[in-house]
């Protein structure tokens, strides 16, 4: 049975052809900026103050790839995107038990476990048109200014990129099995996902704290090490597929357990 799972992709276009489109206007943006700010990226660099770039993880922004893993990627992508999937999966539990249409969902011969499981999968629509829309988008953007990317950086860039948002998502789901109210479930999921982001930044700037940052999941997801300096840690990706599996593993066996 895969009602849920049609219905719940469904409800998910809409969300990620916003996404997909405020990219493409965040991109236009920043590919007509860099031309006329190429020139004087060095003063630029040397105007902040190196743990800036430490805590945020920029390199090289004089080159296309570090520009734009900088001002898109390290925080639209590692941050935004990421809590847009933390805050749907909040909700996919928790807003179905707090207005009563769960118990219609489990009056049907469907288990508590595939209810779960086909809700998280619905989060292929946004995962597919944004890791397909969004380099397409940054491909062309180059192009038209004269630049171009390493077609395999991009792609990794991408692909290395998944694991990270299902942890995200991992996050909110365990919570919306745990909490109630959906805007409770949601706000803790944001709150969340943006302390462990800026944990991980801080810590990274002294060595001897770096070692706290290893809570969170964008310590395992380096986009800037993987544009700028093609670099493409596949274990730390199976680190974030581990979390996502206990996350998951987590928020199913809760959802079995409790009343509703």
């Amino acid at each position: 049975m895969t009602a849920v799972l049609r219905l719940e992709s469904r409800k998910r276009v809409r969300g990620s052809v916003v996404l997909v489109v405020v990219f493409a206007l965040l991109s236009a943006l920043y590919f007509s900026m860099f031309p006329g700010v190429q020139a004087e990226m060095d003063a630029l660099e040397q105007a902040f103050p190196e743990y800036m770039f430490d805590m945020f993880g920029i390199e090289e922004l004089h080159t296309i790839e570090g520009f734009i893993a900088a001002e898109i990627y390290s925080f639209f992508w590692v941050l935004l995107v990421a809590a847009y999937f933390a805050y749907v999966g909040a909700g996919l539990i928790a807003s179905d038990v707090q207005d009563r249409t769960m118990d219609l969902t489990l009056s049907n011969p469907i288990s508590r476990v595939s209810v779960v499981l086909q809700k998280i999968g619905a989060l292929w629509v946004p995962l597919v048109a944004l890791n397909v829309g969004v380099p397409i988008i940054v491909s062309v953007g180059a192009l038209v200014i004269g630049e171009s990317f390493d077609p395999v950086a991009l792609a990794m860039v991408h692909l290395l990129s998944i694991p990270y948002l299902l942890v995200c998502a991992g996050i909110g789901l365990l919570l919306s099995v745990v909490v109630d109210h959906v805007r409770i479930a949601r706000a803790a999921a944001l709150t969340l996902v943006f302390v462990l982001w800026l944990v991980d930044g801080v810590s990274s700037v002294d060595p001897d704290y770096e070692w706290i940052g290893a809570v969170a999941p964008s310590r395992y997801y380096d986009e800037t090490a993987i544009l700028v300096r093609e670099e493409y840690a596949l274990g730390d990706a199976g680190i974030l597929l581990a979390a996502f599996l206990v996350l998951l593993g987590a928020a199913v066996l809760r959802f079995v357990r409790r009343d509703i």
